[in-house]
């Protein structure tokens, strides 16, 4: 169980990605004010808060727009430093928040945050392998579908994945408005937010797969 964090967190909110529990996500930071923070960041826990830009941010991107009050608690994880004075990372999240107040707007907004637990649930429960394994027979469908019958570059997922992870790990990873995947984030029962994204991977696999020809009579001339 990770605690919420006693001092305010940086918020790095960007339009059109949220980040999920358990999910590595690289990121390039090349604005100032996000190069201070970085800079900043590492030089105490190495924290930042990954945060949703609400529609609209457009007028007002370079100052304060408003985002969204779910997020996810990051690690920076790896750096790399850039001739330019730019970053290269790769962040690991590790928990949903809620942005309780922001306590800084300049040079870039921090707030403090209050951690959001998640449903206990048996990574050996039954019920818990029956939905993963039922996940990764629909994701796996939908891949082989796109690839069209070649051999596909996606990250690969398996049975040794913990559930969440997996579960998260397709949050991310699957095709949708970024508001839907925030109402995924915002599921407190990892197993429904299971069943909620084998559910979309079902719909995607809709349209890439015809439905089966006619049979003999089935249609009236």
């Amino acid at each position: 169980m990770i605690s919420a964090p006693k001092d305010p967190v940086p918020v790095f909110p960007l339009p059109g990605m949220v980040l999920f529990p358990y999910v590595m996500l690289p990121l390039h930071i090349f604005e100032l004010r996000y190069r201070t923070m970085v800079r900043e960041a590492l030089s105490g826990e190495r924290s930042i808060a990954m945060a949703l830009l609400k529609p609209g941010w457009e007028c007002d991107y370079h100052g304060s727009p408003e985002f969204f009050r779910l997020g996810c608690l990051a690690r920076i994880d790896e750096v790399e430093w850039l001739p330019n004075d730019c970053y290269n990372l790769k962040v690991a999240g590790l928990t949903r928040v809620r942005f309780e107040r922001v306590v800084q707007e300049f040079p870039y907004r921090s707030a403090r945050v209050r951690v959001l637990q998640q449903d206990p649930y048996l990574e050996d429960d039954p019920l818990v392998q029956i939905e993963k394994r039922a996940l990764l027979d629909s994701f796996q469908r939908l891949r082989e579908a796109q690839a069209h019958g070649a051999p596909s570059k996606a990250a690969p997922f398996n049975d040794e994945m913990p559930y969440e992870a997996l579960v998260n790990a397709l949050c991310v990873g699957v095709d949708g408005a970024p508001e839907q995947k925030l109402d995924l984030l915002s599921l407190d029962s990892v197993i429904e937010r299971g069943r909620r994204i084998r559910e979309i991977t079902e719909e995607h696999l809709k349209r890439h797969v015809p439905p089966p020809p006619p049979t003999e009579g089935g249609e009236q001339n």
